[in-house]
């Protein structure tokens, strides 16, 4: 684990956004969002979470894939991509 993965971690955790379950996986954050909540309106405000946030984070910045569980699904995230994420993502249209 990073210290960036560690920072951002511990900025989620402290956050205490309600029933929200976030560990390190591998390189990646994986966080459990409970069946009750709406994953898309939380991927919609994902962003603007993430950039609040990063406000408190003075580190260097690193690639950091947020993984978002709900019943069975999930959904990435990717702060500060690289050209390997950028490279991939355009061949998937």
């Amino acid at each position: 684990m990073n210290s960036y993965q560690q920072k951002w971690i511990d900025i989620l955790s402290n956050a205490q956004i309600k029933d929200w379950k976030v560990s390190a996986l591998s390189d990646d954050i994986l966080i459990d969002i409970p069946a009750s909540s709406n994953v898309e309106t939380v991927l919609q405000n994902l962003p603007d979470v993430i950039a609040t946030l990063s406000l408190d984070i003075t580190i260097p910045a690193e690639r950091v894939k947020f993984i978002l569980r709900s019943s069975g699904q999930h959904h990435d995230y990717i702060l500060n991509p690289t050209e390997a994420d950028l490279n991939t993502s355009k061949g998937k249209g």
